[in-house]
């Protein structure tokens, strides 16, 4: 007798399809993850800033809407994790400090003060005094900023960990296989094929796949937007005991224009990152970038150049064209998408979990995800061509 059919199959096994997973078992799916290395990819290598008021961009609007909504879920998400597992994802309500580096900085951050103030969105405006009142560690010539009491952070490492866990109390099966195509009757998704040419019947397939949701065969043409690699990269530094805290709030830096971001941990650890890199599937760490990042770390925070570095890491954020995430049901029956993030996956897992296991229930998409339906993205041929 074989394996008994479950209701979805989800591929890919990153923050985003574990929590998914998770959420779609917590209303009575049975669900099967499949991922050759389950919880190692992208959601490792993200700082886990939980930012939507420093994240918000021009033309992206109705993003900053699902983000809001996503980090007002995220004390729950986090205590029920915890709760239920024992591991604590570390959710951290730091707050987010803006230092701008010189004169030129400081006007790009009036100007995105007055972008957030346009939106409704509580933004502190600080003199550069007071910026060092709130991080004394910072550069004396910093020129002002900004201070957001509500962008928080999480450590992705311990979520990934708690995810894990949650899914196996749940009933969640989790597999370390590779999809290569997705199964079809023509007319639906009905399961998925693995990498040695195993097929796996379910009553519905999740491609949770990041930048490797195009890689997925069998698919029709039209169904799948395109899904990019964005490369980032950064480093882990750890700040000696005696030292901390060595930062009190996250710290985003502007520096000649450029943008870096600074994540502490109550551990010590220091997360400095990101470049944003149109490399392809390139996960490569370059001393270009490595230099970059400590450069401009330095003009604002000059002691960072007295820690210890432990990790220098590259990964890669998928992004769309119109770097905002799909969610939801395609074109073809059976066949929903939770993918597409870019850089904000970590934030927005929970809303994710939350609307896409909703879908897979059979209900009405939930009104805050129906802007990221894939359709806006396809514009289906006809007749339909598999690929």
């Amino acid at each position: 007798m074989g394996e008994p059919t479950p209701d979805v199959v989800v591929v890919g096994g990153g923050v985003i399809g574990l929590a998914t997973a998770w959420r779609a078992a917590g209303r009575g799916l049975s669900v099967t993850v499949c991922d050759p290395a389950p919880g190692s990819g992208a959601s490792t290598v993200a700082a886990g800033m939980l930012a939507p008021v420093t994240e918000a961009h021009y033309t992206e609007q109705a993003l900053l809407r699902l983000t809001l909504d996503s980090a007002a879920r995220w004390p729950a998400l986090a205590a029920e994790l915890a709760d239920a597992t024992g591991i604590d994802p570390a959710y951290r309500e730091t707050g987010t400090v803006l230092a701008a580096a010189d004169g030129g900085d400081l006007a790009m951050a009036e100007e995105l003060h007055a972008f957030q103030q346009s939106l409704g969105l509580s933004v502190d405006r600080l003199t550069g005094r007071e910026v060092r009142t709130l991080e004394p560690m910072l550069a004396p010539g910093i020129r002002g900023g900004l201070f957001v009491a509500g962008d928080h952070q999480v450590d992705p490492r311990r979520l990934i960990r708690a995810l894990l866990a949650a899914c196996a109390t749940t009933g969640v099966t989790v597999r370390p296989d590779r999809v290569s195509a997705v199964r079809t009757d023509g007319d639906s998704a009905t399961g998925v094929v693995l990498g040695d040419g195993t097929s796996l019947a379910a009553g519905q397939v999740l491609l949770a796949a990041g930048c490797w949701t195009g890689a997925i065969d069998g698919v029709p043409e039209g169904v799948l937007p395109t899904v990019r690699p964005v490369k980032g990269q950064l480093l882990r530094l750890q700040v000696p005991e005696q030292a901390r805290p060595f930062l009190r709030h996250n710290l985003r830096g502007i520096v000649r224009g450029a943008s870096i971001y600074l994540v502490p941990r109550a551990d010590g650890e220091l997360v400095l990152g990101a470049t944003m890199e149109e490399q392809g599937f390139d996960t490569t760490v370059t001393a270009g970038a490595i230099y970059e990042l400590l450069r401009d770390a330095r003009e604002i925070l000059p002691g960072i150049t007295e820690l210890t570095v432990t990790e220098t890491q590259a990964g890669l954020r998928p992004a769309t064209a119109d770097n905002m995430p799909v969610l939801g049901a395609t074109a073809l029956p059976g066949l929903v998408l939770a993918t597409g993030h870019f850089r904000n996956g970590i934030l927005l897992a929970p809303v994710t979990a939350d609307a896409v296991a909703a879908v897979l229930a059979g209900e009405a998409t939930p009104e805050v995800a129906r802007p990221f339906s894939p359709d806006r993205l396809v514009r289906p041929p006809s007749p339909m061509a598999v690929r």
